[in-house]
C-alpha cells in the first residue's frame, strides 16, 4: 500500500447520483425476474432485489475508494475526467473500459449471489426452528442433495439473467447520456 493512503477529500455526488439511478432501475427489473423465476410473492422478490442492490453497490463503492489511490496517475486522469466533465481525453482508454465493465458485472453478479444466498439462508424460519429430524435413510438424503444442487443452479440462473436485464438498461441509459 502507498504510504500516503488517504480518503478522497472530493466525493463524486454526480457518481452517487448516477449509482442511485441505476439502483432504481435495476431493483423493478431484479425484482421481476426473481417473482416469475423464483416464485417468490412480489413483496418478497422485491425485498430481496433491494436487499442485493443495495448491498452490492455499498461494497462496490467500497472497493473503488480503497482501489482508487493505487490506480496510476492516467487512469485516475482519466476517470475523474469522466466524473467530472463526460468525456477521455485518450482515445485508448476504451479497451480498459471494457475489460473493467466485464470485470465489474462478473463481480457484482458474484457479490449478489452470494449475498441473496446469505439472506436465503439467514431469513429462513426452517433453519431457525430447527428441530431435531428423525434419521432419513441413504436415498432421501441423495434427492435432498440433487434438489439443493438444482436449487443452486436455478439461483445462479436467475441471478446472472436478473443482473443481465438491469445492466443492459444501465448500458442503454449511459449510451443515451454519452450522445
Amino acid at each position: 500500500m502507498p504510504e500516503n493512503w488517504m480518503l478522497p477529500t472530493i466525493f463524486p455526488i454526480g457518481g452517487f447520483l448516477f449509482d442511485f439511478l441505476f439502483v432504481l432501475i435495476a431493483i423493478p427489473i431484479e425484482a421481476y425476474v426473481l417473482h416469475s423465476r423464483l416464485k417468490f410473492d412480489k413483496k418478497t422478490s422485491t425485498f430481496y432485489a433491494i436487499s442485493i442492490n443495495l448491498f452490492s453497490s455499498v461494497i462496490g463503492w467500497f472497493i473503488f475508494f480503497v482501489s482508487e489511490p493505487m490506480l496510476p496517475i492516467q487512469v485516475k486522469s482519466e476517470l475523474i475526467n469522466y466524473m467530472l466533465f463526460n468525456n477521455f481525453k485518450s482515445p485508448n482508454t476504451h479497451p480498459l473500459i471494457i475489460l473493467t465493465a466485464c470485470i465489474i458485472f462478473f463481480a457484482t453478479f458474484l457479490m449478489k449471489f452470494f449475498i441473496l444466498r446469505i439472506l436465503l439462508i439467514s431469513l429462513n424460519e426452517s433453519f431457525a426452528k430447527k428441530e431435531e429430524e428423525p434419521k432419513t435413510f441413504q436415498r432421501q438424503q441423495r434427492r435432498r442433495f440433487s434438489s439443493l444442487n438444482f436449487q443452486n443452479a436455478n439461483l445462479v440462473t436467475t441471478i446472472l439473467i436478473a443482473n443481465s436485464l438491469s445492466y443492459t438498461a444501465i448500458t442503454i441509459i449511459l449510451l443515451f447520456r454519452s450522445k
